[in-house]
């Protein structure tokens, strides 16, 4: 894994050098995914500008973003706000109980029914972009790992390596935890839940791909559905 070393984020990594199914492999420093990006710092920022970082792609609801307040990446880089729940006053999903698998498959599959809109905008920021773009959200786990599952399918990324880019999370998870336990925002939906509740596992992602699979054909059919014809753009952005 491309691991991205930050001062103020735990879970940032360069998705370039996945294999491809009909060979070749994804680009270096064009998709990037990450937790929160709050935190960072000045070194950060300038490591991330070298990229060089264009666009952040934000999963967070915009209470989740009023709560957090501005980082310093706002007014440096162009920001696009993609929330993966109905803004209901719904704060976050950090509190989710991994053991059940089903349970968080259906709340993977709930990210794909309620919230079609921003998927699809999520992955046509990123098809139609300049330099790199981050992808984030509170853990960098949930909800930007159901993006970029979708962003990796759709460009022909081996299934086996689009779910082991969703559990490397799990090298970061005690890190991440520590982060969010830190934030009046997300400490209570964390207290006194096992960290081990939390890994991500490969069956999940396996679980929910599968599901697209049987449903709606592959992940393409699942996005053509809901009027994303960027393809070809995608697949010269990420290979």
């Amino acid at each position: 894994m491309n691991w991205l070393t930050l001062d103020g984020a735990v879970n940032v990594r360069d998705l370039g050098g996945l294999p491809l199914q009909r060979g070749g492999r994804t680009r270096d420093r064009v998709l990037v995914r990450a937790d929160n990006l709050q935190g960072l710092s000045v070194r950060d920022v300038a490591a991330l500008e070298a990229l060089p970082l264009k666009l952040v792609v934000d999963l967070r609801t915009s209470e989740e973003i009023q709560l957090e307040g501005p980082g310093p990446l706002v007014g440096r880089v162009e920001h696009r706000n993609r929330s993966l729940h109905p803004e209901d006053g719904e704060r976050t999903d950090v509190y989710v109980d991994d053991r059940d698998e089903a349970r968080l498959v259906r709340m993977y599959m709930r990210y794909l029914r309620d919230r079609p809109d921003s998927i699809v905008a999520a992955l046509r920021d990123v098809a139609h972009g300049e330099g790199a773009a981050i992808v984030n959200c509170a853990a960098g786990k949930d909800r930007t790992g159901m993006v970029i599952a979708l962003a990796l399918s759709a460009v022909g990324v081996e299934r086996d390596a689009i779910v082991a880019d969703y559990a490397a999370t799990g090298e970061r998870l005690l890190a991440i935890l520590e982060r969010l336990k830190a934030s009046s925002t997300y400490a209570d939906d964390l207290e006194g839940v096992d960290d081990d509740v939390h890994v991500p596992r490969p069956e999940t992602m396996h679980r929910v791909l599968s599901l697209v699979d049987e449903r709606h054909g592959s992940p393409s059919g699942w996005l053509r559905s809901h009027g994303f014809d960027d393809f070809d753009a995608l697949r010269v952005r990420l290979t």
